[in-house]
């Protein structure tokens, strides 16, 4: 099976080389052949392992030594475990779809090739990450998907908006990064090792001991370093308050939108913590944390998604919603149900923005819910796929969505770790929040009148008295029409005379493709990996923790589990958003503007977004600016260039000015100086010999 695992990491890699370096050569056809091959290999490879795992092989070794210090071997290997397996084929799987979507996303783009490159470069990233064995081998594709996800949201590179947003993306994940470097530093300090077997088998030896990060403060050292690993997963996993990159990185294409912020890069911090679960499970600090911040995460950023209008930002607040629900199974130590969440989470969500790309495409690049409305005749396929992925993200009975998050509320009711009870309110309050804002936007763009006629029309009035036919777009621009497409520079929005239209095939196909498992998946896959042998020894639960077998306790099936949802308070929150959506843009149109002008003080904080971009801009970019300015006013013209560069310079020439006045160049001056000279070392030394 080692030839399949080569295959299953490597061969996106290939693509991605031919597709980046030769891609002038080969041609449009050439690039997305050679990287789609390249990752349907690597899904067949990662089936074939799958496959093989559950036939109870696993493998953990190594391929080379990269260095050897001592006695520490740094190391490039495979772990290869269900936990792995089944983030192999989701990461493929997603990644195929989104590779085929691009063919006709992407057709009209100069950059076809070098995107193609990207998006094959990412999933090698990814499956370096999920299937390594050591920790130096997981920080590689923790900053190789960083780095991808920097070239891919700053795509349109000639974008200012674009260039800020993968700027921020990049600097955010640089702060949890630190956290994470953090973390795998004192592994190494304090297990001597960087191997994930050899750091777990350590683990309950060092779960008592402590470390002085202050003279006379003693810290658990598995407290701390659960935490610092934690920091990181919150700046990939965009957790609060290091999540501000992720709404921004709309600004890239909507293919990577899929990619990065369903399926792969931003649930990378959810595996890692699940890998890392013998040591989390040694710190209840470190698990009340996790399920704090992600609690906050999960209610506080879909609050965001009710008053978003851009229709790509409506689902990247729901992913952070969504990772707020698995970083809360985490810290309940429902670990399996993190991954279960993580893997229905990556096939609805996926077709829910593939699905918003098919109606930016059919709107001509108008991505303003707000002009849509009544696409349902218009574009049939992306509006059931739409249904199919709204249900699931909901959390309908017998939905995929229902399964693992029903899971999670339930394993959070019994956890005991400090911060559940918060926790249980929040990912139940997040019920009736997500079907809010999933229905107001679903409701918006397939349903009720046709808006997008009416916006038309402006902008050809708006054209016409401007005299220019690309007026529209100026006015688009400088109203921070952040997140349209790069390619819709000259073409925004439907004319007073288009109407919306279908997707092509390679456009519709994905989302089909994608709308089987966001329906069946969960039903499928629940009873193995939440209660049967799927992920035994892989991942750990100490018996303190009661989330799991409380689950398995009260679980008779996945159709009795649907069955009694149906009498359950999250279904019927569940209900009420969608029922109060449909109250709202339906039958009561101005009740949300009328809303939204008696909770004003609310709207405005929502709007700004809890002013935490506006907080990172003064207090730390600004503070970060005021330091800057401050070292080099004080430290380097004042101190550098003022005392030490320019006053040694000032000092030397003092000194020679005194040196020139006895400098004259008469004779006498000189032979009365060396008279005065001897004089003055006779007057010294004559009382020495004396003595």
């Amino acid at each position: 099976m080692k030839t399949a695992y080569l295959l299953a990491a490597f061969a996106p890699l290939f693509g991605a080389i031919v597709a980046g370096l030769f891609g002038r050569y080969i041609g449009r056809a050439g690039a997305h052949r050679v990287t789609i091959l390249g990752v349907a290999v690597s899904l067949v490879a990662s089936i074939l392992t799958f496959q093989d795992v559950q036939a109870g092989n696993t493998f953990n070794g190594t391929l080379y030594a990269w260095s050897v210090i001592g006695d520490l071997r740094l190391e490039v290997g495979f772990l290869v475990d269900a936990l792995t397996a089944t983030m192999m084929c989701v990461v493929t799987s997603v990644s195929l779809m989104v590779h085929i979507y691009t063919i006709g996303y992407m057709e009209e783009d100069d950059g076809y090739q070098r995107f193609f490159a990207y998006i094959s470069l990412f999933t090698f990233s990814m499956m370096m990450l999920v299937m390594s064995n050591n920790f130096l081998q997981l920080f590689f594709g923790w900053e190789a998907v960083g780095l991808v996800s920097y070239l891919l949201i700053g795509f349109w590179y000639t974008r200012p908006t674009a260039i800020y947003a993968n700027m921020k993306a990049f600097l955010v994940n640089r702060v949890g990064d630190f956290g994470f470097l953090l973390g795998i530093g004192l592994v190494l300090a304090y297990f001597g090792t960087m191997d994930y077997a050899t750091a777990f088998k350590a683990a309950p030896g060092l779960a008592d001991k402590s470390i002085q990060l202050f003279p006379g403060l003693d810290w658990s050292l598995m407290s701390v370093t659960c935490i610092c690993l934690f920091i990181g997963a919150m700046g990939k996993s965009a957790q609060f308050p290091l999540h501000v990159w992720l709404p921004d990185s709309m600004e890239g294409p909507t293919p990577i939108s899929a990619l990065i912020h369903a399926a792969t890069m931003v649930t990378a911090g959810i595996f890692m913590v699940a890998r890392m679960s013998p040591l989390f499970e040694l710190s209840d600090t470190a698990l009340g944390f996790v399920i704090v911040i992600g609690a906050i995460t999960a209610l506080f950023m879909g609050f965001l998604g009710i008053i978003q209008n851009d229709i790509k930002r409506v689902v990247a607040y729901s992913t952070l919603s969504q990772l707020g629900y698995m970083t809360v199974a985490l810290g309940a130590s429902a670990y399996s149900v993190a991954i279960f969440h993580l893997m229905t989470h990556a096939f609805f969500k996926a077709l829910l923005f593939l699905a918003a790309g098919s109606v930016i495409i059919g709107m001509h690049h108008d991505q303003d819910i707000r002009n849509m409305g009544g696409l349902r005749k218009y574009m049939p396929i992306t509006w059931i796929t739409s249904l199919l992925g709204s249900l699931a993200l909901i959390g309908t009975p017998f939905f995929s969505g229902f399964y693992s998050k029903d899971s999670i509320i339930e394993a959070v009711k019994v956890a005991n770790v400090p911060g559940a009870g918060f926790a249980y309110f929040a990912v139940v309050a997040g019920v009736f929040v997500t079907a809010f804002y999933s229905f107001r936007m679903y409701f918006l763009v397939f349903h009720g009148k046709e808006r997008w006629m009416a916006a038309g029309q402006g902008q050809a009035a708006a054209a016409h008295g401007h005299g220019e036919a690309h007026a529209h777009d100026a006015h688009a621009d400088a109203h921070a029409d952040a997140h349209a497409d790069a390619h819709d520079a000259h073409h925004h929005g439907l004319g007073p005379n288009d109407k919306p239209h279908e997707s092509r095939a390679v456009i519709t196909l994905p989302l089909v493709l994608l709308a089987i498992p966001s329906v069946l998946i969960g039903l499928v896959a629940i009873e193995p990996m939440l209660f049967g042998d799927y992920f035994k020894g892989v991942i750990t639960v100490a018996e303190r923790h009661p989330a799991m077998a409380d689950l398995a306790a009260h679980f008779h099936g996945w159709a009795a589990m649907g069955t009694h949802a149906l009498s359950t308070l999250p279904f019927w929150l569940a209900v009420a958003g969608v029922a109060f959506a449909y109250y709202c843009y339906l039958i009561n149109p101005a009740l949300p503007a009328a809303i939204r002008q008696a909770t004003g003080g609310i709207n405005r904080l929502l709007e700004n977004k809890y002013y935490l971009d506006r907080l990172n801009e003064i207090v730390f970019a600004g503070g970060s600016r005021m330091l800057g300015t401050g070292l080099w006013k004080a430290g380097d013209q004042m101190l550098i260039d003022g005392l030490l560069v320019n006053g040694s310079a000032r000092l030397t020439g003092w000194i020679a000015s005194l040196v020139r006045l006895v400098q004259s160049g008469f004779i006498y001056h000189y032979a009365i100086a060396m008279i005065v000279g001897v004089a003055a070392l006779l007057w010294w030394f004559v009382p020495l010999i004396k003595r």
